[in-house]
């Protein structure tokens, strides 16, 4: 389908475009690779593990470590928080979507956190990446009507061997076309690590800058859509909200 369609009959806004998730979890896959690598040892695209961690800190009587693993978890849970509301607040300005904004916002982000010193704490760039992946999950949630996470791929990876055993036993178009769809964002969010890791090698801290270029060609298209082919569709709800 043509995605310059000017009226709001179209299937899906460009914020739910395949392209876009494919490059949102590669900066995810990059984001992850750089804390790992250069900001402390830890996983910033989702909250399983701290989780994990705080129930044994409170187990093992570690009031100090639990209060600690607080931190990620809470910057997490008021990026979703803060996404959800304003995705609802930013309507009423009839200029950008929420998702727009929110690209923009994570570009300027990633850009001030990559050049900041070795000498600032690693909790700073930890709770600030948290944050914005906590956003973008909660915002991009359906890839054109298939529902998807761009900051982590467990369920991508699960939704690929239960659609390939549908297919196995069916043969159905449909099971083949979510296998395609989820194993293309494993393999995005594969690349963006991998690049990510090349990057932080190469460069060091200052290699988080390079996912604003990824986070710049969405953020540009989403501006262009918003104010010219979906000018008349900013009321319209992506699916899955």
């Amino acid at each position: 389908m043509n995605s310059n369609r000017t009226d709001d009959t179209s299937e899906y806004l460009e914020c739910e475009r395949k392209w876009v998730y494919w490059c949102l979890i590669a900066a995810a896959g990059w984001f992850g690779a750089y804390t790992f690598l250069l900001r402390g040892g830890v996983f910033c695209n989702a909250q399983t593990a701290n989780i994990v961690l705080f129930a044994m800190a409170v187990g093992k009587g570690d009031a100090k470590g639990a209060l600690y693993l607080l931190i990620p978890i809470s910057s997490y849970f008021a990026g979703a928080f803060f996404s959800e509301y304003m995705g609802k607040s930013v309507k009423k300005l009839h200029f950008l979507r929420w998702d727009t904004i929110l690209v923009g916002w994570e570009m300027i982000a990633v850009v001030i956190l990559g050049l900041l010193p070795a000498s600032v704490p690693d909790q700073v760039c930890q709770i600030a990446l948290n944050f914005i992946c906590s956003m973008q999950f909660n915002t991009f949630r359906q890839l054109e009507g298939t529902p998807a996470a761009t900051t982590f791929v467990t369920n991508h990876i699960r939704q690929v061997g239960a659609n390939l055993a549908k297919f196995v036993r069916h043969r159905d178009s449909a099971s083949a076309g979510k296998v395609r769809t989820h194993g293309a964002m494993i393999f995005f969010f594969f690349v963006g690590g991998a690049v990510g890791t090349v990057c932080g090698r190469l460069f060091g801290l200052p290699s988080l800058c390079g996912s604003a270029f990824i986070l710049l060609a969405v953020f540009a298209r989403l501006v262009y859509a918003d104010r010219s082919y979906e000018k008349n569709m900013l009321e319209r709800v992506p699916r899955g909200h």
